[in-house]
């Protein structure tokens, strides 16, 4: 005869293999922004900006790893608008990336609601416009991932943090920049450096002794900028998402599109200190300058402006060459960074990308590989979706730079699944220039100047590289990047600086397979707006 004690455990048994496990849904965020135009005097002057909810910059998107976000987008101007997530890498959904070759733009009064997980990233990230030149008059903010309790970062946390977004910006609005390149010419030099969204006197106050994370976004449209905080050190410990080794620096080098976050004691004496960013490698020097404020002190900001830096290409490649993974840190899942040995992997295909500013019927525009992209008024994702002809052009691309004549094209570049590449991204000018591909992070193994070689190779990092979502390349020079092809989806490589994307340096990745799977990607989204020659189809 059994035992009541023998009986219960029969039951328990036989309630655990009957009933299915309750699994917990990620958390769900909601937001609602409204987007309009206001007037506001970012350098003196009252212009019309872009506002997000009556904010320039806009508000801050805060969630942790693995959050569901869900953002009603609301859009009260004249023209039609998107937002994209700058470095969320929209897991298995490119519907939601927010770009013109994945989505329709939400016309004047209408809304769209954006639904996305930031899945698997920690890290400090941004939002834009992606539309027309709207990034110019704003609309812009921080996106910031923070970590499950059950993922540690790799230092102690901190007693508060700052966020800066900076960048350049111009008195001209943006439709009266978008004229400009319209009409074939260059955007004009900026007429100013701003510090969230002023150039001067903007107040970060912290304790005596206590440290505090600073999270520095470039959110400009051109121009690289060199930070610093008079007379304190910074300990870069996170850059776009990546746990880094900690170095200290004196002052950062930040290029348009990159974001880093850094640890600073305030361990001077009770004052006030200035924070300075200073446009980089341009004959006229900007500036824009912010106050660190000691909650003891009684004393205003006083004494010369911390120098930047030499103006020089070869000490910010330098610089950046000591930005290395953290190896032993958590990702954003429990296990360490440098668990994935990207250098032991065989990459199955080499592309070589280089940017050029050539003259097309008459006007400026920009290209890669002599190839300079037309946004077509079809989606291209909606195209592939829908098997719709006449959008884009298969591999029209080459995939090495061409010395023939340049020509206007909508090239799509087809790749497989799980493929990992190698991307040269060559600069064929005299400017510095940054790339930016959408659904990933990569590798950056190496730097270089004048043209690559595949004698480079042997110089790669391929044990601690940094992992991030936006490249800079030096003048004359390339920058080599490695990439998982994990995600699959239409993505999009483009200029980082938004003039040149405006006018063609960009084009589009296919990354699929043939097998159809929620594990790959997820269907087109109910909601999704439709255009071109997708309306009237049925997501």
């Amino acid at each position: 005869m059994r035992s009541a004690a023998a009986v219960i455990c029969l039951l328990c048994t036989a309630i655990v293999f009957l009933c299915p496990a309750v699994i917990a849904e990620d958390p769900y965020r909601y937001f609602t922004w409204t987007v309009t135009y206001g007037t506001a005097s970012p350098l003196g002057v009252p212009q019309q900006v872009i506002l997000i909810n009556g904010q320039f910059p806009g508000p801050s998107l805060d969630c942790i790893t693995n959050d569901n976000i869900i953002v009603n987008v609301i859009n009260q101007i004249d023209e039609p608008f998107l937002l994209t997530w700058n470095g969320i890498k929209q897991r298995k959904d490119s519907w939601q990336d927010g770009v013109l070759g994945t989505n329709c733009p939400i016309p004047p009064k209408a809304n769209y609601t954006y639904k996305f997980q930031t899945k698997d990233q920690i890290g400090t990230f941004t939002y834009f416009p992606s539309t027309a030149m709207h990034r110019a008059g704003g609309g812009f903010g921080p996106l910031y991932v923070r970590q499950r309790s059950v993922i540690p970062v790799p230092y102690d946390l901190p007693t508060g943090e700052m966020s800066l977004l900076i960048g350049d910006w111009h008195k001209s609005g943006h439709k009266s920049l978008r004229q400009t390149l319209d009409s074939g010419n260059p955007l004009p030099f900026p007429d100013g450096l701003l510090i969230n969204g002023v150039p001067q006197n903007y107040y970060y106050s912290g304790d005596q002794g206590k440290t505090y994370l600073f999270r520095i976004s470039n959110v400009g449209l051109s121009l690289s900028f060199n930070f610093r905080i008079q007379g304190h050190k910074m300990k870069l410990v996170e850059l776009e998402g990546s746990n880094t080794i900690q170095n200290t620096y004196d002052s950062l080098d930040v290029h348009v599109g990159q974001s880093v976050a850094v640890l600073v004691t305030l361990d001077q004496s009770p004052k006030d200190y200035y924070i300075v960013a200073t446009s980089r490698f341009t004959r006229t020097v900007l500036s824009a300058t912010a106050i660190l404020h000691y909650s003891n002190s009684n004393s205003p900001a006083s004494g010369p402006i911390p120098a930047p830096p030499p103006n020089k290409y070869r000490w910010s490649m330098l610089q950046a060459r000591t930005f290395r993974w953290n190896l032993t840190a958590n990702a954003a899942r429990p296990n360490p960074q440098g668990s994935y040995k990207y250098g032991n992997i065989t990459r199955s295909r080499s592309l070589q990308f280089a940017s050029s500013a050539p003259a097309i019927n008459g006007k400026l525009r920009y290209a890669v590989n002599s190839v300079s992209f037309v946004v077509p008024d079809t989606p291209l994702k909606l195209a592939d979706n829908f098997n719709i002809a006449g959008v884009f052009a298969w591999d029209s691309i080459p995939v090495v730079p061409t010395s023939g004549p340049a020509a206007l094209g909508t090239p799509v570049l087809r790749t497989i699944l799980h493929e990992f590449i190698e991307i040269i991204f060559q600069d064929t000018e005299n400017t510095l220039q940054t790339w930016h591909l959408d659904g990933y992070s990569f590798w950056v193994v190496g730097y270089g100047n004048g043209p690559w070689s595949e004698q480079y190779r042997t110089r790669y990092n391929l044990v601690d590289a940094i992992s991030r979502h936006t490249v800079q390349v030096y003048p004359k020079g390339w920058a080599a990047i490695l990439v998982s092809l994990d995600n699959q989806g239409m993505w999009n490589v483009r200029s980082a600086m938004w003039g040149r994307q405006y006018l063609g340096q960009q084009l589009y990745i296919r990354v699929w397979t043939q097998e159809k799977s929620y594990s790959n990607e997820y269907d087109i989204p109910s909601n999704a707006l439709l255009c071109g020659k997708a309306i009237g189809l049925h997501p």
